[in-house]
């Protein structure tokens, strides 16, 4: 498996496929090409989502001579597909077809497929597991092993942006951009003090609510293991931060461990709606954040496991269907919501766990298998589901 950098990458949202992913491909594009002028064609969930994801925004904002042009031709062989046009005084010099695989990472047509730097030997929480159990190791030291404890430091950065997201989402009001008016409801949430609403409730929602706020409107998020799932990680352990006092090397080591359940999703499995639907990207999410939870709680490696199982499992089937391509609804509330999930599974797994019979890499085969079944237009391509149904 290739490091947990490239699962835990720093970028402007709304979306790692859809904001991230183009915005790199435009990048590779201007080290390739000295043009003066582009012509970007998006295709299939690209196109029908693209409006709402800002796709076009950040093509515009990095190519800056550019028109884009939302294709309906669904007959291309990725669901994130996008054509760049390159031309230099009118004539055109180059045509290069890119597509966004998820998380981030993007590929060139006709390039070879790059020989991947795994820096781990395994492949499976199995054998991971059966490793860590001889050596006597931790996840997270599993990690620091094959990754070398510079990795730290990079868990830290990427733990201050969790956090500075988190606080510029609770101290932001008003609306979040594009035709949906979608208040902003983060900071209400965190002051929401009536004896009724319970303190996680409350605080959980919150931060949970501020990164994906964040998210919705183009800010500096981390992908956990994507921009769409960005708030339910964060959320979870900021509220554990708060409430049970952990310092930032504890939640450095918990970054670490989710780490290794998201990277093993997407090395087994996917981290991509367009590919899976949202199981992939909330669900995943959810599992990472379940066994974070429980390794701040110091459990044992099976009670993590079964931990990030019942994460990934109670959201086989969740499609992806965005409502006019904003990453706003049902996206910021499915965030939170996975967030109270994860501890609640985390919470299970330490008392049920003599009683699991499901692994952590049956369920990955599981959702990756569902992820095929699901019809294309419950994965981000706003033409189904809630996105079809919903009218303002």
């Amino acid at each position: 498996m290739e490091s947990i950098r490239e699962l835990y990458k720093i970028g402007h949202g709304p979306s790692s496929s859809h904001t991230i992913g183009p915005e790199r491909i435009c990048q590779d594009v201007l080290k390739r090409y000295d043009g003066d002028r582009y012509h970007v064609i998006l295709y299939r969930s690209l196109a029908m989502t693209g409006k709402g994801h800002l796709t076009d925004y950040i093509i515009e904002k990095t190519l800056v001579n550019v028109t884009v042009e939302f294709s309906h031709d669904f007959n291309v062989e990725h669901p994130n597909t996008m054509d760049v046009i390159i031309y230099k005084e009118n004539n055109e010099i180059g045509r290069e077809r890119y597509y966004s695989i998820g998380g981030g990472s993007i590929r060139r047509l006709g390039d070879p497929l790059k020989e991947l730097v795994h820096i781990y030997p395994h492949t499976s929480f199995k054998e991971i597991k059966d490793y860590c159990i001889e050596e006597n190791l931790n996840l997270y030291e599993y990690v620091y092993r094959f990754e070398g404890e510079e990795i730290k430091d990079y868990l830290h950065k990427i733990w201050k942006v969790m956090q500075d997201s988190i606080n510029l989402g609770l101290h932001t009001e008003g609306v979040l951009p594009g035709e949906l008016q979608v208040k902003r409801k983060a900071k209400k949430l965190l002051y929401k003090t009536e004896s009724k609403v319970s303190i996680q409730l409350r605080l959980v929602s919150a931060y949970s609510f501020a990164v994906s706020e964040v998210n919705a409107s183009g800010g500096l998020v981390v992908t956990a293991p994507t921009c769409g799932a960005s708030g339910v990680l964060p959320g979870v352990l900021y509220y554990m931060k708060d409430i049970n006092k952990y310092n930032d090397d504890k939640i450095v080591d918990a970054l670490a461990t989710a780490g290794v359940i998201g990277n093993l999703v997407k090395h087994n499995g996917s981290i991509s709606g367009a590919e899976a639907g949202c199981q992939a990207e909330v669900g995943t999410a959810c599992s990472m954040a379940a066994a974070a939870y429980a390794e701040l709680e110091s459990r044992n490696i099976d009670i993590i496991e079964y931990a990030a199982e019942i994460g990934l499992e109670h959201h086989l089937g969740l499609t992806c269907d965005p409502v006019m391509g904003y990453v706003q609804i049902p996206c910021i509330e499915r965030n939170a919501v996975a967030a109270h999930r994860a501890i609640n599974a985390a919470e299970l797994a330490n008392v049920l766990t003599s009683t699991s019979l499901i692994s952590f890499d049956t369920i990955v085969d599981t959702m990756t298998e569902t992820g095929k079944d699901i019809h294309e237009s419950y994965r981000e391509t706003s033409i189904g589901g809630l996105a079809k149904r919903f009218k303002k």
